[in-house]
């Protein structure tokens, strides 16, 4: 499937809902058909159990829930399926190498964050901090409003146990040079383990977590076309193979009656319980019609709507709108979050949503930045292949009727 002007034709709530203006992809993304097809071929011809059963429907299920893994690894650079471990989401997955880190942490360790952050990649660490009792530090923003990469790496010492920080922004957009801050910080403290937030990357950027040299890397499935339920930690092989299960039960054990448990090797060892079969092998379709497209063509296509909407916008409110991060679309994600005068976000969503034009209005779940850009709400634009530059057209006059009701 080459990248055309007809994708939507392969999104069905479209077909639903004519009239759609999407603009909330950083939330969740529409699902192509494929991808309901998979899951529902799943959950239809062999919705079986992975991992247990010996019958084919079983072997089925448990074959193509590991080529998704197979795939995963392969999406994303690493070197093998053995550093995919599946969970619920980039929230659980974050949650998950923070409770696998928590034995490494003493009194004498800093954890490091950044004031950009998600909650899911802030709260997490902040609380892991307050159970070990070591500190909790947290980088500013530079004056792009993006992550300050010297502050960054001059917080980071030897004391520093992990250091925290998204690709992507939920909120500014901007892209951070994930290779070289990484590159930084282990020259500073190669000890240092370095988590990465990559929900907003994943499906709008090409990802090679081996180029990138972070030890976890964190996304979730429905920012890239998936389904809701699933998500990935990639964590480096040497590291996973000297870290211990933190949850238990099936699936994930191989001697449970010896006075000690043998538990299986990685990412077995790791995905304790049933998991979600067919949101997973949905995964695994989301994937195939993200490398049918061409994740750079998405790339460049998303880079085309940035700078046209930012242009639109700037020109359409002039002084009284607040565009936050930078105002080079080179350096951004598909996502402008933005504040007018006079206009209360929540508003401004509100009646947006009336005519069938769906943004994001609020602090998306980043408390700590919206403090820290003195705002208490944005309202939020991403876009995704589905956007058009009428969509944005059809935004701007909107907004314009608003801001006359308001």
């Amino acid at each position: 499937m080459a990248y055309t002007s007809d994708i939507r034709n392969h999104f069905p709530i479209f077909r639903h809902h004519p009239d759609l203006t999407y603009l909330d992809s950083a939330a969740t993304t529409l699902k192509p058909e494929t991808v309901i097809d998979a899951e529902r071929e799943y959950l239809e011809r062999y919705s079986t159990n992975v991992g247990r059963g010996l019958y084919p429907l079983a072997e089925k299920a448990t074959d193509t829930f590991e080529m998704t893994r197979q795939k995963t690894a392969a999406f994303i650079g690493a070197r093998n399926e053995k550093e995919v471990i599946f969970t619920d989401g980039a929230t659980a997955s974050l949650n998950l190498a923070a409770r696998l880190l928590e034995s490494l942490v003493t009194p004498k360790d800093n954890i490091l964050a950044t004031v950009l952050e998600h909650h899911s990649n802030f709260l997490p660490w902040k609380e892991l901090a307050t159970r070990t009792g070591a500190e909790f530090r947290v980088a500013p923003i530079d004056t792009d409003e993006c992550v300050d990469r010297d502050a960054l790496v001059d917080m980071t010492d030897e004391h520093t146990k992990i250091v925290a920080f998204s690709a992507v922004s939920n909120v500014i957009g901007g892209i951070n040079p994930v290779s070289e801050i990484v590159k930084r910080i282990k020259e500073k403290n190669p000890h240092a383990v370095v988590v990465v937030d990559a929900a907003q990357a994943i499906g709008h950027q090409p990802i090679d977590v081996s180029l990138w040299n972070a030890d976890f890397v964190a996304f979730s499935a429905h920012k890239a076309f998936g389904p809701t339920g699933v998500g990935v930690l990639f964590g480096k092989e040497a590291l996973l193979e000297t870290l211990p299960p933190v949850s238990f039960g099936g699936g994930m054990v191989l001697e449970s009656c010896a006075e000690t448990p043998k538990y299986r090797e990685i990412p077995f060892r790791f995905e304790a319980g049933t998991p979600n079969i067919g949101g997973v092998i949905a995964w695994g379709a989301a994937i195939d019609f993200m490398k049918n497209i061409g994740v750079e063509n998405i790339r460049a296509h998303e880079e085309t709507l940035t700078k046209y909407a930012l242009e639109k916008l700037s020109g359409a409110f002039g002084k009284t709108i607040r565009l936050i991060g930078p105002k080079d679309a080179k350096k951004r994600s598909g996502i402008i979050a933005f504040a007018i005068h006079g206009m209360h976000p929540h508003d401004i969503a509100h009646l947006l949503g009336e005519s069938n034009i769906c943004v994001r209005a609020g602090e998306h779940c980043a408390a700590p930045l919206h403090r820290a850009l003195n705002l208490d709400a944005t309202t939020r634009l991403s876009f995704s292949v589905y956007n058009s530059k009428e969509d944005i057209d059809r935004l701007i006059k909107r907004l314009k009727e608003i801001r006359k009701i308001l």
